[in-house]
């Protein structure tokens, strides 16, 4: 049997996958798009009701460290910004370019983003941490080559 399909155990299954959370330092990481979400944004103080994008980025360090970020994207005028970061730091927008969307490609994408570390409180009283995106980065562009340059 596949051990990374998702089920339900039986009372009597053996088990053997650790958790594979990992806190990884404040900086900037490369990321994989692991799995897309559509789902709705029931609306808050900040943001009315709206379409959400709930990504599973797979955030990977230097050292061979990852770690799995679940991140939102909100569908609204509020957070037009963060929706053209996401999709210019995956290659499918160019800074400033209008783009229609195309979710049926996210899954798969790579890009860079910038990750903080989260400090929250449970609701049994405990407090904890978590890595959070504060944004995705634009691709750097590769310095051309110039004649005479060795």
């Amino acid at each position: 049997m596949d051990n990374n399909t998702e089920r339900a155990f039986d009372w009597n299954d053996s088990i053997e996958k650790d958790s594979e959370f990992t806190l990884l330092p404040e900086g900037e990481y490369d990321f994989t798009v692991e799995a897309f979400e559509r789902g709705r944004h029931p609306g808050s103080d900040k943001l009315p009701a709206c379409n959400k994008a709930v990504l599973t980025l797979r955030v990977f360090d230097s050292t061979g460290n990852t770690s799995k970020i679940i991140h939102n994207l909100f569908l609204h005028s509020k957070c037009e910004g963060f929706l053209c970061a996401f999709f210019t730091a995956i290659g499918q927008r160019k800074h400033g370019e209008k783009l229609q969307m195309n979710w049926n490609t996210v899954i798969g994408s790579r890009g860079k983003c910038k990750v903080y570390i989260d400090k929250y409180t449970g609701n049994d009283g405990v407090e904890r941490q978590s890595n959070k995106i504060a944004r995705f980065l634009e691709p750097v562009e590769p310095k051309g080559w110039t004649p005479g340059d060795f």
